[in-house]
């Protein structure tokens, strides 16, 4: 019958017109749909031929079109195909912390929010709209953000995509709510808290924390042979972190570079009885039973709930120890460059949200328009206002 594809070219007709169809264009009986195929990038560098079928001739061409001009058919895979292909690469260029961090990320938030679009679907406005269900705060779904950045990229440097929708969403502020002065311990809870604590190797790597305000995993890998005791300097050069699997991987300290920190007086005793007997290639501090020590097994070991109510911060978590550091060595006089060196801050902007100089700005500002004031012999018209008014009064 006229209009129906015929025996010899079946795919080449169109059989709703039985007019030729275009080419690169060919109808699919069995499917009943119009199919396409192109030549693109594969996902392993080379050459890989891709169909699509649609329902309309109309679309069937719309999309020919947009792959002749130059648009890549593996960017109809989705999110989900792109990471089980591309992870590794990411995994391989990050620290091991970081892609465990990201792993959860992408199994919490991305992956049951994005995982199913298609690459090239994938819109900012869809992400903020993904971002509003993730659970977690900043620094959960900066995690999140990140990896899908890193697999975005991926995909734009292979020519999937044209562009990177995640680089135009704004990063949730990682600014604390609470202040991180304001987390920080007295000396009076400093010294309650190293009190409650039983003398040992937990009370010394305590202090440590709060004397040095090095991170938990740069005190863990110190070893005796980085204490320069007749100096009074602490080199620290090596961090350890927590692996894919929970395992500890020694590694550069977070900033990729080594510092020094002062060994101080109050903390010189800690770290003599931790030296103690041991070679310099030791852990200077390690567990009860000569492991290593970490932020878990040390909470556990000396009870952190009850001692934290005890110390009143019922909120106090490990790493405020370096946040009371970086407190003191402000109050103490140490220049921002100075307290930022020593923590081993990536900018200047991080360290000097520990200053307390902006708390009397009001004051000191106050202080100086009065004495101008005063200075200028000008006295406020309400003030003369109320002597007029009270010398009435008196008459």
């Amino acid at each position: 019958m006229a209009g129906r594809p015929t025996k010899d070219t079946p795919s080449r007709v169109d059989p709703r017109t039985g007019r030729p169809l275009p080419e690169g264009i060919r109808w699919r009986a069995d499917r009943q749909r119009y199919q396409i195929r192109v030549v693109g990038p594969s996902v392993d560098g080379g050459a890989a031929e891709r169909s699509r079928t649609f329902l309309t001739l109309a679309e069937a061409k719309r999309e020919l079109a947009k792959m002749i001009a130059g648009r890549n058919p593996n960017g109809s895979m989705t999110l989900d195909q792109w990471y089980n292909k591309y992870w590794p690469a990411i995994e391989s260029s990050i620290r091991p912390a970081t892609a465990r961090s990201y792993g959860v990320a992408w199994r919490l938030r991305v992956r049951p929010s994005l995982g199913r679009h298609r690459l090239d679907e994938i819109t900012s406005p869809m992400i903020e709209s993904a971002m509003v269900a993730w659970s977690g705060g900043a620094s959960a779904k900066n995690d999140a953000l990140a990896v899908l950045s890193r697999l975005l990229d991926g995909a734009r440097r292979s020519r999937f995509i044209d562009y990177n929708p995640a680089r135009e969403v704004k990063r949730p502020s990682m600014r604390e709510s609470i202040s991180p002065v304001s987390r920080a311990l007295t000396f009076d809870q400093i010294r309650i808290m190293l009190e409650l604590v039983p003398d040992g190797v937990y009370r010394r790597y305590l202090a440590a924390l709060v004397y040095t305000g090095m991170r938990a995993g740069e005190a863990t890998a110190l070893r005796v042979g980085d204490v320069d005791f007749r100096r009074g300097v602490i080199r620290v050069s090596r961090s350890l972190s927590p692996g894919m699997r929970g395992e500890l991987i020694e590694q550069s300290p977070k900033s990729h570079k080594s510092r020094d920190v002062p060994l101080i007086d109050a903390l010189r005793p800690y770290a003599e009885a931790a030296a103690r007997g041991k070679r310099a290639s030791d852990l200077l501090f390690d567990g009860a039973d000569g492991g290593r020590l970490t932020s878990h097994n040390v909470r556990r070991a000396v009870d952190w709930d009850e001692l934290r109510v005890a110390i009143g911060k019922p909120d106090l978590r490990i790493h405020d120890l370096r946040h009371t550091f970086a407190t003191i060595l402000f109050d103490a006089g140490a220049s921002a460059p100075d307290v930022q060196a020593t923590l081993g801050h990536s900018s200047l902007q991080v360290t000097e949200r520990y200053s307390r100089a902006r708390e009397g700005v009001a004051l000191r500002a106050g202080a100086a328009l009065n004495e101008a004031i005063r200075a200028d012999g000008l006295k406020p018209s309400g003030d003369r206002g109320m002597a007029h008014e009270d010398a009435s009064a008196r008459r």
